[in-house]
């Protein structure tokens, strides 16, 4: 049977666009984390300068963590174990994250017109997506507002909308404890062969 997508960030975009445009029996449920049709300009610069600031990898998981905490200055602690999973090490000992660089050309070079088409495709395809939805929202994200995700409930009304309070953009990484368990109850109700 078809899957249930989660999506974070550009993930949760390819899976609103893949489920909101391809074929009614794409995939059963959608979650999409910390991404809606209407995104904040300043988060996603902030996004985008964290992630091209860290091309070139880093000597370790250690100065990893500090990187993210940089970012994420609420964040308590400084944690190796996850980085792990988001990071490889090259022959060259260097630890990189484990998405293709190259995509930052594109993204850093629209243009607010181009940014504008790009809503109104997210804003069609979200009208499409038929399925069980669910969108976890960090409540302190500087990429998804309240009002964001208000519209995006709009364009989707069956749609389900969690915050997690003391979480960013990051929201996994932030508070998985509870983001797993939401994600967990939302799929065992909406597809109870979930177990």
């Amino acid at each position: 049977s078809p899957p249930a997508l989660v999506g974070a960030s550009m993930g949760g975009l390819t899976s609103l666009l893949a489920i909101g445009e391809g074929p009614p029996d794409f995939a059963r449920a959608l979650v999409l984390v910390d991404i809606a049709t209407r995104l904040e300009p300043e988060g996603v610069a902030r996004v985008l300068d964290f992630m091209s600031a860290h091309t070139d990898g880093f000597a370790s998981l250690e100065e990893a963590a500090e990187a993210v905490a940089a970012y994420n200055p609420h964040r308590k602690a400084r944690r190796t174990a996850g980085l792990r999973k988001n990071l490889r090490q090259r022959d060259d000992g260097r630890w990189y994250w484990h998405w293709d660089p190259r995509f930052l050309d594109h993204a850093t070079r629209s243009s607010a017109g181009e940014s504008l088409v790009q809503q109104e495709r997210r804003e069609q395809a979200a009208q499409g997506v038929h399925i069980p939805t669910l969108l976890v929202r960090g409540g302190s994200s500087d990429v998804v507002s309240a009002e964001g995700a208000r519209e995006l409930q709009k364009l989707i009304p069956h749609a389900e909308l969690f915050d997690v309070q003391d979480a960013g953009h990051m929201v996994a990484g932030d508070r998985n404890d509870v983001f797993s368990n939401a994600v967990i109850d939302f799929l065992r109700r909406k597809l109870p062969a979930v177990s």
